[in-house]
């Protein structure tokens, strides 16, 4: 089994016509004939190389809209030519520099809701979509010669399916990102991915790019990954790729290489079995709350028996299912979040006020300051020097952070050469003045405690230059007590990370009461030169993350502590699809931090932020959290914890904590807005996707409240 079946005819298409796009960056599809380089087979002859073009630099993608879509129609027309005259012997297709093809362009299917007159017609459009997207496609596989993808760069949706039509495929090992993440936003596959991938690589590893890949956070492949996955024939380092995929698609048409592939079973049993595995974890995931995974599925499992033209039929009814549902109108508002407001964050001065940054200082040894360590020194490749209390401390420090960058050099994200210039930026020292002597920025990351933090900000002070930055990496105290007493508190602002430091994208840049406008600028140019998403807040406690998912837990724990189950209780958010249970998210914090948060927020919010009884009991008894698991792997509450409740005899159905909790989280979401701790709702929604994982399909935060009527639509 393939991915070159041909099909004798061209589908006919839709007769409706695809929207238009004012505002499309046109992808041009550009073909030339390339003569192929002499083999020890003989002469290869031409091949009709199309490149995919937007015009635009590295900054912008291309993507496939309805003009695009034409272009590349028009270019195949052109390849079809060349192939009747007898002058070209394959057609390949490659990208501009760093990019293969991001997909299709999801405005086109955006603005199909807003061109129709029903929505009928809206599904009609939808159809569309998917139809003049196979038909386009189907032609790299169906022009009577070999065909070859050359990806030689990102590679996301419809450009996966670009090459997954072509006949044979290189990559290159430079490719960063290989993905259909479709499923992820909303839809699936709907140009061929969901029948041409389990054909040609299997169901098992198919269905870990459909389906699991999006499910964990939209996770993607890079180039070698793919090729052992088998989904390119060959691979060539970047350099000189598209030399190296010529020579090797010349020794392909003259017969000096074969191309070996896995045989693939479509074996019954087998494939049912993968499906079924796919469909349980997914529905234990989402509980149905994201039908994009369960309609993809289908499409997987059809592909074992169907024909090309009943399964892109399929593919395209099933899309257009998707395209006109909520689900899809949602996660493209959280894209456009992610993908736009995240790296144009709103309130951000200047960034001609930004200081340059040549040294980092960051205060304490322990897990979270080893991890900003390493973060600095990878991102920033500037010396980084790490302060403790003892020597030993220090010493572990530093060789955690050595170790983490070893670690890196041994699975190939590092070079070697590369990491051993990391590992001589990295020292430490007990004396803060010689640790951070020359530093322009220094972070701490020491216990959560005010007058620690106080202590410790103004020991710095004491040893750098009145113009180094001074940053906090508080999850809940106030920046401005923390500067209130230094001699220059204009230079201190939060710089809030969210753990695993090196995997969440989030940093929280709170602006303290006197923070000036060049430390948010350096603040925020850092940011960036670590790759995060960051986003202004103002200095109120617990910022927004911490303080949604503090208000949100202690709901919960609160009706555990009147009398409810903590399996009812704990169940109670499922059919949110959220990325885990209240009470494992809290073994994931810990008791002990969890409770230190809670009694901060109490403190500053008496009427709103309870502290559970049962939470402390669990923290004075060392536990971990809730929850032990089992040999099964699932999750269950043994006697000895279960005897730490504190309940009462009030207990509440699921339907009632589900309303408790989402009600509290309306209402503090409100109050972050009247109280100005975000510029806009949309940046508690940009916070809750990129700190707490806060699922795609539901859209931002502040709009599925107000959809459920849990947030005034004036708030």
């Amino acid at each position: 089994m393939t991915s070159s079946t041909q099909s004798p005819t061209r589908p006919s298409g839709s007769s409706t016509p695809l929207p238009e796009l004012p505002d499309e960056v046109v992808t041009r599809a550009l073909l030339r004939e390339v003569a192929l380089p002499r083999t020890a087979g003989g002469d290869p002859g031409t091949i009709a190389l199309i490149t995919l073009d937007n015009g635009r630099d590295h900054t912008r993608p291309t993507t496939l809209g309805p003009a695009g879509l034409a272009s590349l129609d028009s270019a195949l027309d052109g390849a079809a030519e060349l192939v009747a005259a007898g002058r070209v012997r394959a057609v390949a297709i490659t990208g501009k520099p760093f990019f293969f093809l991001a997909g299709a362009d999801l405005t086109m299917a955006a603005s199909g809701a807003t061109v129709a007159t029903s929505a009928e017609h809206a599904r009609e459009i939808a159809v569309a979509i998917g139809r003049r997207g196979h038909d386009v496609l189907r032609r790299l596989g169906e022009l009577g010669v070999p065909s070859f993808a050359f990806v030689n760069g990102v590679a996301l949706g419809g450009g996966v399916e670009v090459a997954l039509h072509c006949t044979y495929r290189t990559i290159s090992s430079g490719v960063p990102a290989l993905a259909l993440p479709e499923c992820f936003l909303g839809i699936l596959p709907g140009w061929g991915g969901t029948y041409l991938l389990p054909r040609l690589i299997g169901v098992e590893r198919a269905l870990e790019v459909i389906i699991a890949n999006p499910m964990q956070n939209n996770r993607m492949l890079n180039g070698r990954k793919a090729f052992d996955l088998g989904i390119a024939d060959a691979m060539f380092e970047p350099a000189d790729f598209l030399e190296r995929s010529l020579v090797w698609a010349a020794e392909v048409l003259t017969g000096v290489r074969s191309v070996e592939r896995a045989e693939v079973s479509d074996d019954e049993a087998s494939w049912a079995a993968a499906v079924a595995e796919a469909r349980a974890g997914a529905e234990l995931k989402f509980h149905g709350a994201a039908p994009a995974y369960p309609r993809a599925l289908d499409l997987v499992a059809l592909a074992r028996t169907a024909d090309r033209d009943t399964a892109f039929e399929a593919e395209s009814q099933s899309l257009a299912d998707l395209i006109v549902s909520p689900q899809f109108a949602n996660s493209l508002y959280a894209f456009d979040l992610v993908n736009k407001r995240a790296k144009r964050p709103v309130g951000v001065p200047s960034a001609s006020l930004a200081r340059p940054v040549t040294k980092v200082g960051v205060v304490g040894a322990g897990l979270m300051a080893t991890q900003l360590a390493t973060l600095f020194l990878r991102r920033l490749k500037v010396p980084v020097a790490l302060t403790d209390l003892d020597a030993d401390r220090v010493t572990r420090g530093v060789e955690a952070v050595r170790s983490e960058i070893r670690s890196q050099a041994a699975k190939g994200r590092i070079r070697g050469d590369e990491a051993n210039r990391l590992e001589a930026l990295v020292s430490g020292s007990v004396e803060a003045a010689e640790a951070f002597a020359g530093a322009d920025l220094v972070i701490e990351a020491v216990f959560e405690e005010l007058e620690v933090k106080k202590q410790v900000l103004a020991a710095v002070e004491r040893v750098v230059s009145p113009e180094c930055v001074l940053m906090t990496n508080t999850s809940s105290l106030s920046v401005s007590a923390m500067a209130a007493e230094l001699e220059h508190p204009e230079r201190v602002v939060g710089f809030h990370f969210f753990n695993p430091v090196a995997v969440l994208p989030l940093v929280e840049v709170v602006r303290a009461e006197r923070t000036d406008d060049a430390t948010l600028a350096t603040a925020f140019a850092v940011g960036k030169g670590l790759r995060k998403s960051c986003v202004l807040v103002a200095d109120a406690p617990a910022f927004v993350v911490n303080r949604l998912l503090t208000r949100f837990l202690g709901e919960v724990t609160a009706a555990v502590d009147e009398g409810t189950p903590v399996e009812v209780a704990d169940a109670a958010l499922e059919p949110l699809g959220l990325p885990m249970s209240p009470f494992t998210l809290l073994q994931l914090v810990g008791p002990a931090v969890a409770l230190h948060v809670a009694e901060t927020m109490h403190a500053a919010y008496p009427d709103r932020f309870g502290v559970s009884q049962t939470l402390r009991s669990l923290v004075a008894a060392g536990r971990t959290g809730v929850f032990t698991w089992g040999m099964d792997g699932k999750p269950y509450v043994d006697e000895e914890t279960r005897a730490l409740f504190v309940q009462g005899e009030a207990p509440s159905s699921a339907e009632q904590v589900r309303e408790r909790a989402l009600s509290a989280l309306g209402q503090e979401c409100a109050l972050m807005l009247s109280e100005g701790v975000v510029a806009e709702a949309a940046d508690i929604d940009l916070c809750m996707l990129l700190g707490a994982g806060w699922p795609f399909h539901l859209g931002g935060i502040t709009p599925y409240l107000r959809r459920s009527g849990h947030l005034p639509r004036t708030g």
